[in-house]
């Protein structure tokens, strides 16, 4: 592990990362060989170069931007340690690349050729990838010496190449180098990649090395060829990560030249620099592995949250299962919670982790303690003291508070440690009665730390904030104020969205036992409330083979009646109904985690893709939408294992998080985060909890689920944490009370300046957040990947938007204290926000509770396309020089202040089309 051993420069290179430098507008490049990508990091840059064995094609992030991803394909030579080298030919092999230990493959041989297409490129097709970036075209060299030989080569390289190029004519292809045979390749190819400008490596011992004046003037009269094409060139230089201080003028001089410059570390699994860089947006959260899953542990359930409202994402690992990572693996993270629950068995290399982090620019923050025990002589290089004082009888008095203290409860004066920080910026400390100073939260050279009850303590089982934590992590950490992406608005107006867990559609109501509970939902709640539902159903409790053999048909008939509705959505809460998803062990569940059906083998096939086709198969009507959601049962914790068989087969999950805040349980952390990272995939968590909590775990009251509205209010104001999301089961039609409530929280939610929206159109949201990518170079901001996710958030109430200078923006409005900013279809985006008044010229979006499916803003012009689910309203800012013309007349309009507001009745979708004089 490097810890210690790089001097001041280091910090640079940190720096470096998280400040840009280049217009946000010019292309950018990243090569990465490394593991789990870092989407948030790469996803900004126009080419993604990748090693496809390293990369799991099932992700969202993948799915995002393979457009742009390119997957490494070794032309020349093979690896033999990579499965594929198994099935070369030994007659192909003619020559060995010793820097490397790879083989060099006859490029000329016909089967050798076919090779390449049908073994190694076509099978990363098939797993989701489009283009690819060919190297090692030129080590042919190292064994043909003749000019007659290296031509028969080239000539056979060229073949390829543009044979890739015919028979896949819809991907791209970057090359490196080539240099020999461009005249025939350049129309095949999007751009070159080479290497070595200023920086390379040796051929020999892979050191690094500087590129002298004469190899430079070689490269530029075969790049000044490439130039002439209109080709885009990438040129790869290297450096130690001691040496990155040097990177900034590299960087510059190269785009000077014209060509799209990365700088990186030989071994290219760290993340370099380009001409623009993404803001590091992942918090590393180090926690103890226990027993219970991390959807359990405090550091994700308090910790989260925070983190996400402020447009960060926390990234968890469990300190005692894993290493702790080495430098080079940290370039992706904007610092690092340590949150422990017991002590770490290897206390001085976490001190020295910290530090060395330190001289890099990382911050790290100590929370509830410091995991490590009370020792002066290991914190000393901390500049902390620290002694253990418990039973020692003192009084306390506050002499230091901070602002960001007494967040929601003030701090408890009970210390079992005696704290003192040098050369730290205080921010609580108390004065004992025997004369010393305990300092319990403090900004360090380091980061900082929060100690016990002075960041967070508990009251009778109910956990409540001492620092504000939305203004600590930043100070400590020296997060940079991020505009966010918000998954719970879009067009200015609050989501809403309800959905359904299947239990208990069988349930006998109990005014009138000749129905079920699913009767009552269908008349009462889905024909009532012409708002998008998404309901879900167990499989077992409906199929002909299930759990109730006679009555089947009856259940059958219910849930075609309710998916025969037009504001109806199918999904599946599982064939069996898991109760706890940690218990599938060699792909098998025991009868005791599940509803017991006979004759029933588990799959987890069977259990989720399968409960879709039956429904899609067997219940939908032939021109409804497919279901593609289930809804988690039983403990909602599914395993990474599970969570790779869905995203493999493309499901949207959704379901857990604990959010019930409400005024008698009003604390933040009764609100759960946006969801929870498991390896590569999210488990994406509800809105609010269903009513199984409101009534205790239905033993009642029934009527609970009133509770819900005050969630609803209480995640809206002062901060709006979520969407409004009406959660419940099916069982909640079989009491006269509980539908009450069904029926109060609907009463009041469509009351509400909403957006309303299907759960299936809500998951892939809060899968953008956590994928998106966003760089930021003084005033102007770039959002890349947000496809399903179209709003952004700045915490100022009174900021304008410079309409004419951002694109792909449709316009803005202000909420309390939030300006919410509306995207258009596209993915990416450009920003220009202002503090300063400004007189808009251009018209714009002020609301809708429609999204727009398409936009196209030309000069002072504007159009737009809605297509909502209710009865269609929008709001536009219109400059006197506009007029507004409609593909339908609105049954209502009325201009305010250059506001106009338009109402429809009985129309969902409609086309707009604003001229505006210049």
């Amino acid at each position: 592990m490097i810890l210690l051993c790089y001097s001041k420069h280091i910090f640079f290179f940190f720096v470096l990362c998280s400040s840009l430098f280049g217009a946000l507008t010019d292309k950018s490049a990243l090569v990465y060989y490394g593991k789990n990508i870092s989407y948030p990091m790469v996803g900004i840059h126009e080419y993604i170069i990748v090693q496809a064995a390293n990369t799991n094609t099932n992700t969202h992030g993948f799915s995002v931007y393979k457009d742009k991803m390119y997957a490494y394909v070794s032309i020349g030579e093979i690896d033999t340690s990579i499965p594929e080298y198994k099935k070369v030919k030994h007659e192909w092999i003619i020559g060995k690349n010793k820097a490397w230990n790879s083989k060099v493959l006859d490029l000329t041989n016909h089967h050798y050729q076919e090779f390449l297409f049908k073994v190694i490129i076509e099978p990363q097709m098939k797993r989701g990838f489009k283009n690819f970036f060919f190297d090692t075209l030129d080590s042919y060299q190292i064994v043909a010496k003749t000019p007659q030989k290296r031509a028969k080569s080239e000539k056979a390289l060229a073949l390829i190449i543009n044979t890739f190029h015919k028979r896949y004519p819809d991907s791209k292809l970057i090359v490196n180098r080539g240099f020999e045979i461009i005249d025939s390749i350049h129309n095949s190819i999007e751009a070159v990649l080479f290497e070595s400008y200023y920086y390379g490596l040796s051929n020999k011992n892979l050191a690094y090395k500087k590129v002298s004046a004469s190899d430079r003037k070689w490269l530029d009269t075969h790049l000044n060829k490439i130039k002439s094409y209109g080709l885009d060139i990438i040129a790869l230089d290297y450096l130690p990560l001691q040496d990155m201080d040097k990177a900034a003028k590299i960087i510059l001089d190269i785009k000077s030249r014209g060509m799209i410059p990365y700088i990186a570390t030989r071994d290219l699994n760290s993340y370099g620099q380009s001409s623009k860089n993404a803001l590091k947006r992942e918090v590393l959260t180090l926690i103890n592995g226990n027993d219970l899953d991390r959807i359990s542990s405090s550091a994700h359930r308090l910790g989260a949250l925070p983190l996400e409202y402020l447009g960060y994402i926390q990234k968890l690992q469990e300190i005692n299962k894993d290493r702790l990572p080495e430098i080079h693996e940290m370039t992706q993270y904007a610092g690092v919670i340590i949150w422990l629950s017991n002590y770490y068995k290897e206390p001085s290399k976490l001190i020295r982790w910290v530090l060395a982090l330190n001289s890099f620019g990382i911050k790290t923050v100590f929370v509830d303690n410091f995991g490590l025990p009370a020792s002066d002589e290991l914190f000393k290089s901390l500049g902390i003291k620290m002694k253990d004082v418990e039973g020692i009888k003192t009084t306390y008095s506050i002499i230091k508070k901070d602002p960001i203290i007494g967040f929601e409860i003030d701090p408890p004066m009970n210390h079992s440690i005696n704290i003192q920080a040098k050369n730290a910026t205080n921010l609580l400390t108390y004065a004992r009665s025997d004369g010393m100073k305990n300092t319990t939260v403090a900004i360090t050279q380091w980061g900082g730390y929060a100690f016990g009850d002075s960041f967070m303590t508990s009251i009778d089982d109910e956990t409540m904030w001492v620092v504000n934590p939305f203004e600590f992590f930043p100070k400590t950490l020296q997060l940079k104020k991020m505009i966010s992406p918000d998954v719970t608005t879009e067009n200015g107006k609050r989501l809403l969205f309800t959905h359904i867990d299947g239990d208990g559609i069988m349930n006998k109501v109990e005014w009138n036992t000749k129905l079920f509970s699913g009767n009552i939902i269908l008349k009462e709640v889905l024909q009532k409330y012409q708002i998008p539902h998404s309901v879900s159903v167990i499989g077992a409790e409906i199929n002909n083979a299930g759990l109730y053999p006679d009555i089947p048909t009856k259940l059958q008939d219910i849930v075609k009646d309710m998916y025969k509705e037009d504001n109806v959505e199918a999904a599946t809460h599982t064939f069996t109904h898991p109760f706890y998803w940690n218990k599938i062990i060699n792909g098998n569940l025991p009868l005791q985690y599940r509803l017991k059906v006979k004759n029933y083998k588990f799959s987890l096939d069977r259990e989720i893709k399968g409960a879709l086709e039956d429904i899609n198969t067997n219940v939908l009507e032939k021109n409804k939408k497919k279901a593609n959601c289930v809804f988690w049962s039983g403990d909602c914790a599914p395993t990474e294992l599970v969570l790779d068989n869905i995203y493999a087969n493309k499901i949207l999950n959704i379901n857990g998080g604990d959010t019930y805040v409400n005024n008698t349980q009003q604390w933040m952390s009764y609100i759960g985060p946006l969801g929870l990272q498991r390896g590569e995939y999210y488990q994406i968590y509800t809105g609010a909890q269903n009513e199984n909590i409101y009534t205790n775990n239905w033993l009642g009251p029934f009527w609970g689920f009133k509770k819900v509205v005050q969630t609803f209010k209480r995640t809206n104001s002062p901060r709006r944490f979520k969407p409004i999301d009406i959660y419940y089961h099916m069982y909640s039609g079989s009491k006269r009370a509980s539908l009450n409530a069904l029926h109060y929280a609907f009463d009041w939610a469509i009351k509400q300046d909403v957006m309303p929206i299907y759960t299936s159109e809500y998951i892939p949201k809060v899968m953008d957040y956590y994928t998106a990518s966003i760089a930021n170079e003084n005033d102007a901001w770039l959002f890349a990947g947000m496809i399903n996710l179209k709003t952004l958030r700045i915490e100022e109430e009174k900021t304008q938007i410079n309409m004419q200078e951002s694109s792909n923006v449709l316009g803005f409005n202000h909420f309390e204290n939030h300006t919410y900013v509306h995207l258009g279809d596209q993915s990416t985006s450009f920003l220009y926000p202002t503090d300063q008044k400004m007189s808009q010229s251009q018209a714009y979006l002020v609301s809708s509770n429609a999204k727009v499916i398409h936009n196209e803003s030309q000069a002072s012009n504007l159009s737009m396309s809605f297509n909502g689910h209710v009865d269609l309203k929008f709001e536009l800012y219109l400059p006197k020089s506009c007029q507004v013309n409609y593909s339908k007349k609105p049954n209502y309009q009325k201009m305010h202040e250059n506001i106009l507001s338009i109402k429809y009745k009985n129309l969902k979708k409609v086309d707009v089309h604003v001229l505006c004089k210049l």
